[in-house]
């Protein structure tokens, strides 16, 4: 079986996000979306449990696919979860030099767990948590770029 681990923040979790996992699920046996309990680089706006619950709600038509919150190295916790696989998503180029990076660190970690990237759809490649974050804070339009539960709860969080 062929498990694979979809790590992020997903503060909050967007329709480029969603993308990757739909084709993750039809690529792989079982997909789990970790959620980084917290982050060392970003101001959250969403406590473990909200984004735990909006990633939930997004993914709950796929099968093989579930969403728990995670606070370890990644690699650890892949090798917990018996992944041979961490997918990461690539929007643009500027992405690119990061995740190659993390890529190469997790592979000195640990040479059987292999970094898949996937690029979402075109349509949601301008798409981040971050911009989606400012957008509704100055009082714009998000609803193309996430689930409509998201809006509503980000609507709630900024107003």
């Amino acid at each position: 079986m062929k498990i694979a681990i979809y790590p992020g923040t997903f503060d909050p979790i967007t329709n480029g996000h969603i993308d990757v996992i739909e084709r993750s699920s039809l690529i792989f046996d079982k997909v789990v979306v970790a959620v980084l309990e917290k982050s060392n680089n970003k101001k959250l706006v969403f406590d473990n449990k909200e984004r735990l619950d909006l990633v939930n709600q997004s993914i709950a038509d796929f099968t093989n696919v579930h969403a728990e919150v995670f606070d370890e190295l990644l690699i650890k916790y892949a090798k917990f979860k018996d992944a041979s696989i961490i997918i990461r998503g690539l929007r643009a180029i500027s992405d690119f030099e990061y995740e190659f990076q993390m890529a190469l660190m997790n592979r000195s970690l640990d040479s059987n767990i292999s970094t898949v990237f996937l690029m979402p759809h075109q349509k949601y490649i301008h798409i981040s948590s971050s911009l989606v974050k400012e957008v509704i804070a100055l009082g714009g339009d998000i609803s193309t770029y996430v689930p409509k539960h998201v809006q509503l709860l980000l609507e709630k969080k900024y107003s």
